[in-house]
């Protein structure tokens, strides 16, 4: 049994700082993730009894609290009787938890599933979380002990890239500024005061060529998404966002890979995003906006290329003409993304479809991007070895 399955209730804190010490003002996992539930099931207009099924994403290696799915869902008084489960997928772990809860309506089991996520890591010593992210990115007997973190090779992609394409640091750096002006029409946003492009380029370099303001900071966040069968989206009488269409590629590497390849191509995200098109019977050009998983500038660039939006080398230059604005050609980012909204990693695909879904609903305040009918939502492991992408579309 195939269904489509809505977004009818979100509910989401501003990314920012929440982890501290025990005491008196910790604030619990538990406790943020309760209250974005709370707040998505109100929007739905659905109490607890009405929830078949909840899908967690992975709280990651720095949250207190283990087997966090079912205590959160003891937390709530919920009784599923389609599934409870927690997911992890590296930076994809929100984009499965949201998937997996699509799937769960699809098929039939449920009619109602819950969609959450909290991450927290601000309070994390910086050599633990350091010594967590080299292990995550390659083979832990030979890479790890080269001290390769994310952000490294991402610069060494940014270097490249500046090289091929003959193109001044500003050009890429623009990218930052593009979203700060997104994220300060963002109330979920982290980092929402101006920045201009002389901040970005005299910041501290923290892997040549990226500047403070063109790698992510550390993040906490929490998010939850009701989603629902069509039928029942319908029958609330109540703005929803239609999941029309998925699609998905892993390339069989994991981060850093002895095989050779072309660092600057994403080849995973171009055919996912083609079989989602495919899947919704749509064109590129139909998409009114793209919330791109882009932990760096150069990302950002090299995804907008992978996806066709730009040809190969414009996707910087296209940025700092301003067509990825939210009133430009092609709006993306239009949360602030992971620079300026911020990147709690384990959830950030959850706050990307939450921004999708705004979108879509017609809900996304000051960044409200036009003609909105159809939003994309795109997420990624590893440094794009394998990509996620939905496509939402407006209610009637």
């Amino acid at each position: 049994m195939i269904r489509r399955a809505a977004i009818l209730g979100y509910g989401a804190v501003p990314v920012g700082s929440y982890q501290k010490a025990v005491g008196n003002d910790a604030v619990l996992e538990h406790e943020l993730g309760t209250k974005v539930v709370l707040d998505a099931m109100a929007m739905a207009g659905l109490a607890k009894q009405d929830i078949e099924g909840v899908v967690v994403a992975h709280p990651g290696d720095h949250t207190r609290q283990g087997y966090f799915h079912t205590f959160l869902t003891a937390h709530l008084g919920i009784r599923a009787r389609a599934t409870v489960m927690q997911v992890l997928g590296n930076g994809m772990t929100g984009g499965h938890a949201f998937d997996q809860a699509v799937q769960q309506v699809a098929s039939g089991q449920a009619d109602c599933v819950l969609s959450v996520g909290v991450h927290f890591e601000t309070g994390v010593p910086t050599a633990r979380h350091l010594d967590y992210s080299i292990r995550l990115t390659g083979d832990v007997d030979f890479q790890a002990v080269f001290g390769a973190v994310p952000i490294a090779w991402y610069a060494m992609d940014a270097q490249r890239y500046l090289h091929e394409h003959r193109m001044a640091r500003a050009t890429l750096a623009s990218i930052a500024v593009k979203n700060r002006g997104h994220a300060m029409r963002n109330p979920l946003a982290q980092f929402r005061k101006p920045l201009s492009l002389d901040e970005v380029l005299n910041a501290r370099p923290i892997v040549e060529p990226l500047g403070l303001y063109e790698v992510p900071g550390r993040a906490d966040g929490a998010v939850a998404l009701v989603v629902v069968s069509e039928d029942l989206a319908r029958a609330s009488g109540r703005p929803y966002a239609l999941v029309r269409s998925r699609g998905f590629e892993h390339e069989g590497l994991h981060m850093i890979s002895d095989r050779p390849g072309d660092a600057l191509d994403y080849q995973t995200l171009t055919k996912a995003s083609r079989r989602a098109l495919d899947g919704a019977g749509l064109a590129l050009d139909d998409i009114a906006s793209f919330q791109v998983y882009a932990p760096c500038t150069i990302v950002e660039a090299l995804g907008t290329e992978a996806l066709g939006l730009f040809p190969r080398g414009h996707g910087a230059a296209a940025a700092a003409a301003g067509e990825t604005s939210f009133d430009g050609r092609r709006p993306v980012n239009t949360c602030g993304g992971c620079l300026s909204r911020g990147h709690p990693p384990e959830v950030t695909p959850l706050y990307d479809v939450l921004e999708a879904a705004m979108q879509a609903m017609g809900q996304a305040g000051e960044r409200q991007v036009a003609g909105h009918e159809f939003t994309m939502t795109i997420c990624e492991l590893g440094k794009y070895n394998a990509a996620l992408v939905h496509i939402l579309q407006a209610s009637a």
